[in-house]
């Protein structure tokens, strides 16, 4: 098994490198690397200065705005992310709620959220928690029920995970 990069994806690591080395917010990864929590304008930053590049939503589709890359240039973009000391994207919106709008949503749907998870100007919470189930999905109680149009929530959820960076918030419900 060779495990060697090809020449363009190292190409592709030193052009990942050197943006961290250069571009990328300093203050952010000095905070990051020295163990702090980042305030909601820093997550926010950091993300936007990912998703200016189009990075921030490495997965995605070049449809809907994703760079593309192969699954070596993701490890390898990964990797580069990790050694500089930049934080660890926050996966609410590109990895969950972002490719389930993109694959089931409709064009106005697509059109409304997805620009502001790409570029990571809009955070988002997941609501899956509740007091007495935990992670327990199966037994949740937080209820949304559609009465002229308008869903009425009711319940109450915990470890709601990013909150406290968030713009909006998925979640589970019966």
């Amino acid at each position: 098994m060779n495990l060697d990069f090809s020449p363009e994806t190292e190409t592709f690591r030193q052009t990942v490198r050197r943006f961290f080395e250069t571009e990328f917010p300093k203050d952010i990864i000095e905070k990051n690397r020295a163990g702090l929590a980042l305030t909601t304008a820093e997550v926010r930053r950091s993300e936007m200065a990912l998703g200016a590049k189009g990075w921030l939503a490495s997965a995605w589709p070049e449809e809907y705005g994703g760079p593309g890359w192969s699954v070596e240039e993701q490890y390898v973009f990964d990797e580069e992310l990790e050694r500089a000391g930049v934080p660890t994207v926050t996966p609410m919106g590109v990895v969950y709620v972002g490719p389930v709008i993109y694959t089931f949503g409709s064009d106005a749907q697509k059109e409304k959220w997805l620009p502001g998870i790409r570029d990571g100007s809009v955070g988002w919470a997941q609501g899956y928690s509740e007091p007495g189930s935990g992670s327990d999905l199966a037994s949740l109680q937080f209820s949304a029920v559609l009465e002229n149009g308008t869903y009425t929530l009711n319940g109450h959820k915990i470890w709601t995970s990013a909150a406290q960076h968030a713009d909006w918030i998925f979640l589970l419900t019966r």
